[in-house]
């Protein structure tokens, strides 16, 4: 019965926020009994956290590592350069060990059936080309915000409209043109490689063209809620064959395994988590600690580590602050009074299970770079947001959750002690009933979409059994 299974090849591209909820998804499978390997590089490999015990409980699971085709000591910077050549690196790596695992398949006493299709994430689209290559179909997860890749998809026309690239520097003005996003998406909103004078500009060129790649895909899986982004849901559908909205993911994971989950959130981890963090938690009062944390890929100057912490010591909140080791470059010189705040009423720590801690009875607000991971995680908790966008779909995910949910408050750019301590004191007070009150129909929508009957839950049966037809067509 085994060997009948689907089998699915699963790669994230290597970063936390990426692989994270593509392991959601892997272990979701396993569940439901497919065969899934889940592929990372060397270099991710080496720092995952406790791989034996997901492969324990998901004995159809199973893990491999490639080369990316750079030398071990290279820095691995993301920019322009980093992601052309990571695509021409990696790929025959990926190739060689599909064959690998179809070769081993092949054999009398193989326990893995070969593979079926590829499932990769948004950034990883030189798949497209070796799955087509080897005849296998390619499913597309997109690990940001779904509006974020419907903006990306329209960005020719928006260039043919002449709204970009822009013709001043009036970061103010709407953009029109991508349906659904009216009157919710402005110049300020888009992301970084917009931001070029020329519409042949090699940045905006390269990932506009990365993005069209994706409607090669057999199918597109969405991390969302389907009630909540129906209205341009509906437009991307006459592009892809077919969309499954799964979200919240690791919210999907854990109805369908229950508590078990909590124990495997950490698994699968690039940082070990601080659990010393939860017993200061367990002291505080309920609803009172604002959660501080700006994900893994946003860094911080100096003097923003200076502002945001008076503001936090000088809301009066108790506040539990993730700084990661790389978060800013150098330690800064702490001022007397900020330590002896800290020590009073705050805990910084590396690293965190952000699931565990968004849930803990006494955290009552979130500080946030708007990742989407962690806003989904946030809406699931219930958790009213403080929003401080930086890249990527950070912005486009911060006026949504601000202006159209109205989950949350946005924090000025550039940044300052007072105006942190206003918005923390604003969103743990006076603001606190409406925002949540915005917050429990959002959250309600999302909770009911992985239980039995719900959209997601849904979805994801009819996900498998599109797998399992694919098997029996190939």
């Amino acid at each position: 019965m085994a060997m009948k299974q689907p089998h699915v090849v699963i790669f994230p591209f290597p970063l936390q926020g990426h692989m994270k909820p593509l392991l959601c998804l892997a272990e979701l499978l396993c569940h439901a009994g497919l065969h899934v390997t889940y592929v990372n590089t060397h270099q991710t490999h080496e720092r995952l956290a406790n791989l034996q015990a997901l492969s324990t409980h998901f004995p159809t699971l199973h893990f491999e590592s490639i080369s990316d085709g750079f030398p071990d000591d290279h820095p691995r910077t993301m920019n322009l350069e980093f992601f052309i050549t990571f695509k021409k690196s990696i790929r025959p790596h990926f190739r060689e060990l599909l064959k690998t695992i179809s070769l081993k398949a092949e054999s009398n006493d193989a326990l893995v059936p070969p593979p079926s299709c590829i499932m990769t994430d948004g950034l990883v689209t030189f798949a497209f080309d070796v799955a087509e290559e080897l005849g296998l179909p390619i499913l597309s997860y997109n690990v940001p915000c779904p509006r974020y890749l419907w903006t990306c998809l329209c960005l020719p026309k928006l260039i043919e409209d002449g709204q970009l690239p822009f013709q001043d520097d009036d970061m103010t003005v709407e953009i029109t043109g991508v349906p659904g996003m009216e009157g919710l998406l402005y110049r300020q909103d888009l992301p970084g490689f917009c931001l070029v004078k020329e519409a042949d500009h090699p940045a905006l060129q390269f990932f506009m063209n990365e993005t069209q790649i994706l409607k090669r895909a057999s199918a597109l899986i969405l991390d969302t809620v389907y009630e909540l982004d129906a209205p341009f849901l509906s437009h991307m559908a006459l592009i892809f064959p077919k969309i499954y909205t799964l979200g919240p993911l690791h919210s999907l994971l854990n109805s369908q395994i229950g508590d078990v989950s909590r124990g495997l959130a950490s698994h699968g981890s690039l940082w070990k988590s601080d659990l010393n963090c939860m017993t200061w938690l367990d002291s505080q009062s309920s609803r009172s600690v604002i959660y501080v944390s700006f994900g893994t890929l946003v860094h911080l100057t100096r003097d923003q580590v200076i502002e945001f912490w008076y503001g936090l010591v000088n809301s009066g909140h108790p506040f539990l602050w993730v700084m990661r080791s790389d978060t800013t470059s150098g330690g800064p010189q702490i001022p007397a009074e900020l330590e002896s705040g800290t020590k009073e009423r705050g805990y910084i720590v590396n690293w965190v299970s952000q699931e565990e801690v968004l849930t803990h009875k006494s955290v009552g607000g979130f500080l946030t770079h708007s990742g989407w991971n962690s806003t989904l995680e946030s809406i699931v908790s219930g958790l009213p947001m403080i929003c401080w966008p930086n890249l990527g779909d950070h912005h486009i995910v911060c006026r949504t959750v601000c202006q159209k949910w109205k989950i949350g408050l946005q924090l000025n750019e550039n940044c300052d002690r007072s105006n942190i301590e206003s918005m923390i004191r604003t969103l743990m007070g006076p603001k606190r009933e409406e925002i949540q009150s915005s917050m429990d129909a959002v959250s309600k929508l999302a909770r009911d979409s992985v239980a039995k009957g719900g959209s997601s839950h849904n979805n994801l049966e009819q996900l498998i059994e599109y797998i399992r037809n694919l098997r029996d067509h190939n």
